[in-house]
């Protein structure tokens, strides 16, 4: 009789979760569990969380809302903190589990926790699963990847490449193993309110992707989705895609169907468009790894040395520029921030703060509620000039941004 473990990661759904379903179909007994890192909890040197508050709830209501999921098919969740390695040796010789399965992650530190398991002599399947296309069907090894994105972009479109299909959900999760059945079931945690405009979990992801086509909200995308204020004038998928609550290649589909039904339109090729950006940001991890973790990224530019007192003014949004100052004070008070706004207050720390792209990433990483580790180093490196963007960094004029964007100081006027 086999047994497995299915290790959940930033993968917290059913549907569309390859490697769950394999596990799924592979196992007589199957013991889901998810680790809580101890890395969450730490601190960065100048004393701020690396995951605060934000974060935290919406995990907290996604992993409430797995559970309530796998409970309903027999299954459940169990939950631990501490060194993926030790955690899983543990438990796969309390269980005499064969295997771990679990979504693949290209990020350093994710990379050596798989390390670290496969040296305790663990057999460690980890598969592919976060992006909108597959590696598989690039039309170029990954690894020879274009540099530029709009290249990358052109190569996948005349290739004829959209999405990779999604596949379905686990119609039946195996029992727990006995062992377990006994002794370590508990019970879900209770979650606070939700910071944010949404609840954190599958089910709310699907529920809001649904309303947000129903109300045929794609087809205004890009014209508005450079707005400051409120719920509509973007997708606000991200929170979710950035826990794996919904998958990339699930929002394509939808919105391939929503095209079917109603047309396709500038408004669901910039949708299309912006999740093709989040693929690419993933894949050139695959093409330099480390490389884009340096202090120079992929530059050999001299990094800047951060005068602090402009870093906290920058954090608490006391800058005295109002539009970055209402910018960083919205991070702050709801852990989201726009993607326009995010560019605009980026951009002030590194070109008129003089800052290290290195602790805005940092900081963006302790407050964003939807932080991805390849789109947020991503943007930072690009923004810097740092990555592959070939004009050498993006510079934006305030004064020009509030004018376009903030006209009339109504954004200004809500977070100052």
């Amino acid at each position: 009789m086999s047994t497995l473990i299915y290790w959940f990661r930033n993968d917290l759904r059913l549907i569309d979760n390859p490697a769950l379903l394999e596990a799924c179909l592979r196992a007589d007994r199957l013991l889901p569990v998810y680790i809580h890192l101890p890395q969450a909890r730490e601190t960065h040197t100048l004393g701020f969380p690396r995951g605060d508050r934000h974060r935290r709830v919406f995990l907290r209501e996604s992993l409430n809302d797995l559970k309530a999921q796998l409970r309903t098919l027999g299954s459940d969740l169990l939950e631990y903190e501490g060194e993926p390695a030790e955690v899983l040796l543990e438990l796969a010789q309390f269980t005499r589990a064969s295997a771990v399965y679990c979504e693949r992650i290209e990020a350093p530190e994710e990379i050596h926790q798989s390390q670290a398991i496969q040296e305790r002599g663990i057999l460690l399947k980890e598969f592919w699963q976060s992006s909108m296309l597959s590696l598989e069907c690039l039309p170029f090894p990954v690894q020879d990847m274009p540099d530029m994105f709009t290249q990358f972009r052109k190569k996948v479109e005349n290739a004829g490449l959209r999405f990779s299909a999604p596949v379905v959900a686990p119609s039946k999760i195996p029992s727990l193993p006995e062992l377990v059945e006994t002794s370590l079931i508990r019970t879900a945690e209770q979650a606070n309110t939700s910071p944010y405009l949404f609840a954190g979990g599958e089910r709310s992801a699907l529920d809001h992707l649904k309303q947000y086509l129903a109300r045929r909200l794609p087809d205004t995308y890009k014209e508005t989705r450079n707005q400051l204020i409120g719920k509509d004038y973007s997708s606000k998928f991200s929170p979710w895609l950035a826990l794996g609550c919904l998958s990339a290649r699930t929002v394509a589909t939808e919105l391939t169907a929503y095209e079917q039904s109603h047309g396709a339109n500038d408004g669901t090729y910039w949708l299309w468009f912006e999740l093709l950006w989040r693929d690419y940001f993933r894949f050139l991890h695959f093409k330099y790894g480390k490389q884009l973790y340096q202090a120079q990224g992929l530059s050999d530019a001299p990094v800047m040395r951060s005068n602090l007192q402009s870093f906290e003014s920058w954090q608490a949004g006391a800058t005295g520029e109002p539009l970055v100052d209402a910018g960083m004070r919205e991070l702050l008070k709801t852990g989201y921030l726009s993607n326009r706004m995010r560019q605009v207050v980026a951009s002030y720390w590194i070109y008129d703060l003089q800052g290290d792209w290195r602790l805005g990433a940092a900081w963006f990483e302790s407050q964003l509620l939807d932080y991805d580790v390849y789109s947020n180093q991503g943007n930072w490196l690009y923004l810097a000039g740092r990555g592959t963007d070939p004009r050498g960094g993006r510079r934006f004029n305030i004064a020009k941004q509030t004018q376009d964007h903030d006209p009339q100081g109504e954004y200004q006027r809500l977070w100052l």
